[in-house]
């Protein structure tokens, strides 16, 4: 079946259609990772947007339910150069076709997602609409164009679960059967940076610690590296108010990651202004953003985002590089945050935007990038157990 991809700048990819069939609209943005294909269109920050994989080969390994981050897709779209008709992997129990069918997401391939790629880094991201049901150019580019901002956009509501939960789901070893799995979890090795170990930590004094996660879209791999460092983990909803939280008596708390403009999370903000400087607390990717609005910082919109898992980043308190995942569209200011008291830990080496911060009087720590992978490299693990040897 034949679908188009027109963008509000008026240029149109015509291709051929995989999943569900219709009409979508969101940002255009690109994926650099080469593998975790699954994992990329299961993590809710994509709320809202068409990813187009930069990679030429999507969908060989099919996909499993282990490698799922969230409960299901919540992306517009996908966009991939070539999609394999016979997925091979010992682990797969169906086609990325499939599951995005399965899930109504639309998929386009067939196209040159080179050019894609380079025209969004030129122009930015670009408001698109995915469509096999209205093939006239100038008609999807006026719908394009009349397609919601991103910046504004409350996202995390859609995202967000209505009731609060207990997670136990550690992290899956190598001996696990089907799908890709971690090497070994419990322990933190910060010499390697990595997980390693029993599937589950079951002493020490981590395993006393109780974290309430404010979930805004948060990726279940967070929650796994908590629960597998020994944490006693219960997740609450986005909207949760600061004197809820505290009736659950954590000893510390993280907000993770979340689709949209962070600046429209307004409950959460309010609920972290409460919350700051009584417990301690860990941001990650929107968290961080959330983290330094609610200690008075600014934020912006990128011009592209950053979005795979090959992204250098220079942790300032080892001097070490380490390559991390990434999927955001937004940044903290480095002046306004200075400005309130944080303190400059990690930097993107690419672009210099802010990566990470702390604030010892307050005791926060916040990373823009995801230290629990799923798809990505493990450089940045050993945070989890940094932030619980903090509490």
């Amino acid at each position: 079946m034949i679908a188009k991809l027109a963008l509000e700048d008026g240029c149109v990819f015509t291709g051929r259609s995989f999943g569900a069939p219709g009409t979508r609209t969101g940002e255009v943005v690109f994926n650099t990772s080469m593998t975790g294909y699954q994992e990329i269109l299961t993590d809710p920050s994509y709320c809202g947007q068409i990813v187009t994989m930069t990679f030429p080969l999507i969908g060989n390994y099919g996909v499993n339910p282990g490698d799922f981050e969230s409960v299901r897709p919540f992306l517009s779209g996908m966009v991939v150069k070539e999609l394999p008709t016979r997925p091979s992997n010992f682990a797969a129990t169906g086609s990325l076709a499939d599951l995005l069918a399965d899930h109504g997401i639309m998929g386009l391939c067939d196209v040159d997602t080179r050019a894609l790629t380079r025209r969004v880094r030129m122009q930015g991201a670009l408001r698109g609409v995915l469509s096999t049901e209205i093939l006239d150019d100038v008609q999807l580019v006026n719908m394009a164009s009349q397609a919601d901002a991103m910046v504004g956009a409350n996202l995390v509501e859609r995202v967000s679960p209505e009731a609060e939960a207990q997670w136990e789901e550690p992290l899956r070893t190598c001996e696990d059967d089907g799908g890709s799995s971690e090497c070994g979890a419990g322990s933190i090795d910060r010499r390697a940076n990595s997980i390693k170990g029993g599937a589950v930590s079951s002493g020490g004094s981590a395993s006393r610690r109780h974290i309430v996660a404010i979930d805004c879209g948060i990726k279940h791999n967070i929650l796994r590296y908590l629960v597998s460092s020994g944490a006693r983990v219960t997740v609450v909803p986005s909207g949760t108010s600061a004197g809820r939280i505290k009736e659950h008596e954590p000893d510390g708390i993280l907000v993770g990651n979340g689709p949209g403009d962070p600046g429209a999370v307004t409950q959460t903000i309010d609920a972290l202004r409460e919350l700051i400087g009584t417990y301690p607390i860990f941001g990650i990717c929107l968290g961080h953003q959330m983290l330094a609005l609610a200690l008075g910082a600014d934020t912006y919109k990128l011009k592209f985002g950053h979005h795979g898992a090959n992204h250098p980043v220079m942790n300032h308190q080892t001097d070490r590089v380490e390559i991390t995942a990434q999927n955001h569209g937004f940044a903290v200011d480095v002046a306004s945050l200075t400005r309130v008291g944080g303190i400059v830990t990690h930097t993107n080496l690419n672009d210099e935007s802010l990566e990470g911060f702390a604030h010892p009087d307050k005791q926060l720590m916040a990373v823009q990038f995801h230290p629990e992978a799923g798809p990505g490299p493990n450089d940045s693990t050993y945070l989890f157990e940094t932030f619980l040897e903090s509490i």
